[in-house]
């Protein structure tokens, strides 16, 4: 893995041994990126199922303010840490070593609103983030025109809304999708 482009660019980031971390493959992080475009510069970024912190590395190095990374899993943590401390961006990232359900139900931690929400859970557990962020996603984790992107497996379909986010649109890449919403309903650019 690699950081595709930006002040980062080139730097190689370290990956999973095992198959326990499905980290975002590059087609779909360049796609990802892609369709975020210019809304990320100056942003506040929020990666949930941080994993490896490609995603957060990523956005720092394309021009992202901050990015608060949610991981659990020990390894991806080591991983992410490591990746951190290998690009020299530890000031831009804040790591909480929780699961998911741990930091959303802490709202005193957010350091939001975010302006992206980016989430990539195990694909078996898309549904139980789908009620986490349907009883969570506010206007004190969101900005007035935030999008929230969730990655999940291809055949598998998301609701219209996530809390007071507005399903916008999909896009498929292979056996992986990514389903876009917005907190003002549509995807103004």
């Amino acid at each position: 893995m690699r950081v595709i482009a930006g002040t980062y660019r080139g730097r190689r980031l370290r990956g999973p041994q095992g198959s326990l971390i499905r980290p975002t493959s590059d087609r779909v992080r360049e796609a990802l990126f892609s369709i975020l475009g210019n809304r990320l510069p100056s942003g506040r970024v929020l990666d949930l199922y941080a994993g490896t912190g490609a995603i957060g590395i990523e956005a720092i190095s394309r021009g992202a303010a901050h990015v608060t990374c949610v991981e659990s899993e020990i390894e991806a943590l080591k991983l992410l840490r490591q990746n951190m401390l290998d690009c020299g961006i530890g000031h831009h990232i804040t790591v909480y070593a929780h699961t998911v359900k741990q930091f959303l139900n802490r709202p005193e931690q957010w350091e939001g609103p975010y302006d992206i929400v980016f989430a990539d859970p195990p694909y078996a557990l898309v549904h139980d983030l789908e009620s986490l962020l349907t009883q969570t996603v506010t206007e004190r984790l969101l900005t007035v025109d935030s999008w929230l992107v969730v990655e999940h497996a291809e055949k598998t379909l998301l609701p219209v809304s996530l809390g007071s986010a507005a399903y916008v649109r999909r896009y498929r890449y292979g056996d992986t999708a990514l389903s876009l919403y917005s907190s003002s309903g549509t995807a103004s650019r």
